[in-house]
């Protein structure tokens, strides 16, 4: 795998990881669970230590989603080869975190339809090691 490979991997890898961040409700569901996780070794924390984290929501959605497309492209025309089953995956994470106002009271659509995705990039992905024996 040469240097290029493996920068163009890293965007891949960069743009789920960043897509995560769009949502405020999973934003909060994360604060929360590292609430709990303090609270389970004797660490009480009042109110919210990652709320940092929805000021950079959308910068962080917009660079998820731009990288994606850029793998998209860069994979039609057959610059570069990608999982089609991580780039479904990111596409999914990008739907369910979408962080614009505009779009808020579809939010448990876009919930629904993201993590369709998700777990459709996941069976496919589970399916095609099964059949070849090795990555899809």
């Amino acid at each position: 795998m040469n240097v290029k490979e493996k920068i163009i991997g890293m965007t891949g890898t960069l743009s789920g990881a960043t897509s995560i961040l769009g949502s405020y409700q999973l934003c909060h569901s994360i604060c929360t669970a590292f609430i709990a996780l303090l609270a389970l070794i004797g660490i009480t924390v009042v109110g919210m230590p990652l709320l940092f984290l929805t000021k950079v929501a959308l910068p962080f959605w917009i660079i998820g989603a731009t990288m994606l497309a850029a793998m998209f492209l860069l994979s039609q025309l057959a610059v570069m080869r990608f999982s089609q089953n991580m780039m479904l995956a990111n596409a999914g994470l990008l739907v369910a975190g979408m962080p614009f106002n505009a779009v808020s009271r579809f939010q448990t659509l876009l919930w629904i339809l993201g993590a369709a995705l998700v777990i459709t990039s996941i069976i496919w992905t589970i399916q095609g090691r099964r059949t070849k024996g090795c990555c899809a």
